[in-house]
């Protein structure tokens, strides 16, 4: 018998080893051409992707895209074609860590740096005394928070000046804020943070980003698939944990980040879908709705979950439109 548990152990060793060092899926045509339209520019010697679009003629108006965890700017791919009509720049970005953008490690990934990201990728693209509209979403909501803090607090030089702000389906209020179980292992688990990192595999990404979806908008195989190798790409899946620790950073800094959502003068709108587990209907709309009593909201179908722009992208947009075109 002892015998027989070490052969099973030798030739379960050089397996583990092939499985843990599997390289990341081939791009899809989709993801390539998402790719091909796109370019890079330099943050602290990090390369960061972006796309930037030429739209509407006769509009000068311009709108950043801040996208969520663990995801990336191809999640506004449903939506682009309809925001060229409108505007004269849509532009996107991957924030560092995700996406075809530099994925570091060791480093210490956090809402600060990635809003000085998005602060410089303005001054790259000579957008800087351009006022601008962000349109965010999960993760990019509180990027878009620290921006406004920065802008209105204290009138930090470099700061974007922001026309307006669309928030949709954000952890914008921490006792409001359910994240997955297998978040809150990776964003505390320690040693056993980077072993799971590394047994992360589509089957468990799949499942697992599944569950934040409605039962009748889940995404397609070949969507999922995208998003995952979107993930993998520069080994994205060994740096989610250090990722994570925006969960514990919007605890830290919720009065900073929600102080600049109560005392912003900038026109102010959610977009929310109320089957949302991480922030669920009615609670989080209650708290949202008192303490931002200001803000306008559109509250899309009862079936649409926490990724509003890919499970109903034209519900979504016509509310963005419709906000857009009321000041």
């Amino acid at each position: 018998m002892k015998e027989w548990w070490v052969q099973v152990g030798l030739l379960s060793v050089p397996l583990l080893a092939v499985y843990l060092h599997i390289p990341p899926p081939r791009l899809s045509p989709a993801l390539l051409s998402w790719k091909a339209s796109g370019a890079f520019f330099t943050y602290k010697h990090q390369s960061i992707f972006y796309r930037d679009s030429t739209g509407a003629v006769g509009s000068s108006d311009v709108v950043i895209l801040l996208h969520g965890f663990p995801t990336s700017s191809y999640d506004w791919s449903k939506i682009w074609e309809g925001l060229t009509q409108r505007f004269h720049r849509v532009i996107a970005l991957d924030f560092v860590g995700f996406g075809f953008s530099d994925k570091p490690r060791p480093h210490h990934y956090s809402i600060f740096e990635q809003a000085s990201i998005v602060e410089r990728l303005v001054r790259h693209l000579g957008l800087h005394h351009q006022r601008i509209n962000l349109l965010s979403h999960d993760y990019g909501d509180t990027v878009a928070q620290e921006l406004l803090h920065r802008l209105y607090e204290h009138n930090k030089t470099g700061s974007i000046l922001i026309n307006s702000l669309c928030l949709s389906n954000g952890g914008i209020f921490p006792e409001t804020y359910y994240p997955r179980f297998i978040q809150k292992v990776l964003k505390d688990g320690g040693l056993l943070s980077p072993i799971i990192t590394r047994l992360m595999n589509f089957f468990f990404f799949s499942r697992g980003l599944g569950a934040v979806f409605g039962p009748y908008t889940q995404p397609s195989q070949a969507e999922y698939w995208d998003m995952w190798t979107a993930v993998r790409t520069n080994d994205g899946n060994l740096v989610v944990d250090s990722i994570l620790q925006y969960i514990n950073q919007r605890k830290k800094h919720r009065d900073r980040w929600v102080g600049a959502l109560m005392s912003t003068s900038v026109p102010l709108h959610l977009i929310y879908g109320p089957l949302d587990p991480v922030n669920p209907h009615p609670e989080f709309l209650q708290l949202y709705k008192k303490v931002l009593p200001m803000s306008t909201v559109s509250v899309l179908d009862d079936h649409i979950s926490h990724y509003p722009q890919l499970e109903d992208p034209t519900g979504f947009l016509n509310a963005y439109l419709n906000f857009i075109n009321s000041f």
